[in-house]
């Protein structure tokens, strides 16, 4: 007879193999490890850091409301993932951009009164006046802004996207970007050295300016014009294939770029083309303008779409970090711009001596480059832990705050899995989890320029304060 038939409790008995699932704490799933035994670790977080307010607005955003947004995120997604910007032209500011009148200064990161702008993009404000012949020095710059006699507004409320600290008068030579009505601009990257967009406004920048009008710009205008139509994501998509990130490295694209234009430059009658071919040799990120204003036409298109909770807008100024939400309205929401917390500086450089977090280039990160596409990108590994496994570490968590993967922009490391498209502020708020944005560093007062480079982590505040407005929209 067994213990139970005669009526006495069995003695417990431990099983010979254990298989744990640990929900929490991952110090008891590495004990268990230690002890030879297979964990499953869930990586389980309190929704939205406990805050009850929060988790009720989550429960009606992704409850009552959830069939409405589900439904509008659907669309945006699809836009995202299928718009084809193609590279049409060059053209100068001021013929394609109506508000630039005479007078106006176009700069990046959400709209800022002129107290506010930051050293840097102050510096490069000046140097764009100077360089379209309005002010003779900073002095007379400073004046001129501070009497209302130039106009400064955010580039990205004309359909413009600029890097760091970019400012652009109506000469500056634009990159023209778009699809099927949706239209979208940048000007040229300016490239290494003491140049304006990493806050220099010595004569040196200044010059460069007027060079990239007078002879960059024209160049390329009759290059691109007479080469076949350029598709950029497509080029993108090998870009990546070869180690780019489309952000903080676009050399391999860059480089396909040439190739499909070296015939017509080669055919350029123009007795400067070396100038400029030295030029480009040396600038890295020649690509990167190009992609950010295809990911404005993109991010145009979906932010048509109504109730939706994805993020088709998010750039900095060095002073804040603002988002946009089609579903929250047409308003900025912004907190203080954050310090570059994964950074590598130049020799005695550091924290103490850098700005903010700046440049309208976080609005690759919406579309699934940038962060995203970290996990085949090396450049991107030394930044976030010096692995490549740091840098696929980057893609997953950001595969759990989007609402798909590209069908275009895949990773071979990953066994071309696609990158994570549409940053849905519901997940961020609920997991605690911001995008990562690849980006520059640049010196915060003295105009040294850049002094460094790394990851940029969005402040959690910014999307909160959106998805209340999302609720109270949809309320």
């Amino acid at each position: 007879m067994d213990d139970q038939s005669k009526g006495r409790t069995p003695e417990p008995r431990l099983p010979g193999a254990i298989r744990v699932v640990n929900v929490g704490l991952d110090l008891l799933a590495e004990s268990v490890q230690r002890q030879g035994h297979e964990v499953v670790a869930v990586d389980w977080r309190i929704p939205a850091a406990g805050d009850e307010q929060i988790i009720q607005v989550l429960e009606r955003l992704m409850g009552r409301h959830s069939a409405r947004i589900d439904t509008a995120n659907a669309e945006v997604f699809r836009r995202l993932d299928t718009a084809s910007p193609m590279l049409n032209g060059m053209a100068k500011a001021g013929d394609v951009l109506p508000v630039m009148g005479d007078r106006t200064i176009l700069h990046s990161g959400p709209p800022l009164e002129w107290s506010d702008f930051c050293d840097p993009l102050r510096r490069s404000v000046r140097a764009a006046m100077m360089a379209e012949g309005w002010a003779a020095d900073r002095e007379e710059a400073e004046e001129l802004v501070a009497s209302g006699t130039v106009e400064l507004d955010s580039a990205n409320h004309h359909d413009t996207v600029v890097p760091m600290a970019t400012a652009i008068g109506p000469s500056a030579p634009m990159f023209v970007v778009g699809f099927e009505g949706h239209v979208a601009y940048s000007p040229i990257n300016q490239g290494p050295g003491k140049t304006a967009w990493f806050g220099v406004d010595e004569p040196e920048s200044v010059r460069h300016l007027v060079w990239l009008a007078e002879v960059a710009g024209p160049i390329l205008s009759r290059a691109i014009e007479s080469a076949d139509p350029i598709d950029v994501f497509a080029m993108a998509t090998q870009g990546l294939h070869m180690g780019d990130d489309l952000h903080m490295r676009t050399q391999a694209t860059g480089n396909l770029l040439l190739r499909h234009l070296f015939s017509a430059l080669a055919e350029t009658a123009d007795g400067r083309l070396p100038e400029f071919a030295r030029f480009w040799s040396a600038n890295h990120l020649f690509f990167l303008n190009i992609a950010m204003a295809a990911a404005k036409a993109t991010t145009n298109w979906a932010a048509e779409v109504p109730n939706s909770s994805i993020v088709v807008s998010m750039a900095r100024n060095g002073t804040t970090f603002g988002i946009r939400v089609t579903g929250a309205g047409d308003d900025w929401f912004v907190v203080p711009a954050p310090p570059v917390q994964h950074a590598i500086y130049y020799s005695g450089y550091g924290p103490d001596t850098s700005a903010p977090d700046i440049g309208d280039s976080a609005v690759l990160e919406l579309i699934g480059l940038g962060g995203p596409a970290a996990a085949g990108a090396p450049a991107v590994a030394a930044f976030v832990g010096g692995t490549m496994a740091d840098a696929r570490a980057v893609t997953q968590e950001t595969s759990h705050i989007s609402v798909g993967r590209s069908s275009r922009f895949t990773i071979p490391a990953l066994d071309y899995a696609g990158t994570p498209v549409g940053v849905d502020i519901r997940k961020v708020v609920e997991l605690q989890i911001t995008p990562s944005v690849s980006t520059g560093i640049l010196h915060k007062t003295d105009g040294t320029g850049q002094v460094g480079a790394g990851i940029a982590v969005a402040p959690i505040e910014v999307f909160r304060d959106a998805l209340v407005a999302l609720n109270a929209r949809l309320a």
